[in-house]
């Protein structure tokens, strides 16, 4: 897509934004830049939320200005590496991901920057880099020990030193399944179990295996994020009593 294509583009999809949603958004910026992430090499920002605050003792449109950025240049570096890159879609998702960026500044909340943290904290541990174990923990808390981050799907199961001798299976519920897969060998503190055999389409599903710890070692991992050893492997799952 040319860069005057992809501003047309742009504009129009920012327009049809409903104005309720775009309150306290300058405008949009389309630049030929093409930003590459300070820490990870290979990965560009498509978009940023560039706001400036009012001082003032609540958040509104009137304290919380933002203005909408999208990088051509961003886009056609990952084009350029996807023969399928779905421009028209990337540029709608981007502008949505970017305009939460502007809505949660109104409201205070920092939902999204736990998403886009568990994001380069997965694209760190993709490329062998050293990653922040407990980086799933900064998506989507879907239910009490359910995590999404984006298409990526993380069960937590907690275990005991006593009970990873004895284990030989594990067991886990998915939609209206249950499932059970083989343990591994071996795992560390936190090890990671790709899951196969479960048609999920374009989601992917983690176990992830924790150690179970006191309160107080607990209360440390809030203050030490990175540090603990984590392992993977990967297990095919098999339903149970006919499910599936």
């Amino acid at each position: 897509m040319t860069f005057d294509a992809f501003m047309l583009f742009a504009q129009d999809a920012f327009e049809e934004i409903p104005a309720l949603y775009r309150e306290g958004v300058d405008g949009l910026s389309v630049r030929r830049d093409a930003p590459s992430h300070p820490d990870l090499e290979g990965v560009w920002t498509l978009g940023e939320c560039l706001t400036e605050e009012h001082p003032s003792d609540f958040g509104s449109a009137e304290t919380t200005r933002s203005v909408l950025a999208l990088y051509w240049g961003a886009f056609r570096e990952v084009a350029t590496e996807d023969p399928d890159f779905d421009w028209e879609g990337e540029i709608w998702e981007t502008l949505t991901h970017e305009l939460r960026h502007h809505l949660e500044s109104l409201a205070r909340e920092d939902d999204l920057e736990g998403v886009d943290y568990a994001m380069d904290e997965t694209s760190k541990r993709f490329d062998g880099q050293d990653f922040d174990p407990w980086y799933y923990q900064y998506g989507e808390e879907v239910e009490a020990g359910t995590y999404r981050v984006e298409n990526a799907w993380y069960l937590e199961k907690e275990w005991t030193a006593g009970e990873r001798a004895a284990l030989t299976t594990m067991t886990f519920d998915w939609d209206d399944g249950h499932y059970a897969f083989t343990s591994p060998p071996q795992w560390t503190d936190v090890h990671f179990v790709l899951i196969h055999g479960i048609d999920i389409g374009d989601r992917t599903l983690e176990i992830v295996l924790v150690m179970k710890r006191s309160w107080r070692q607990s209360l440390r991992r809030l203050f030490v994020r990175v540090g603990r050893e984590a392992t993977e492997s990967e297990a095919h799952a098999e339903p149970l009593d006919g499910e599936g």
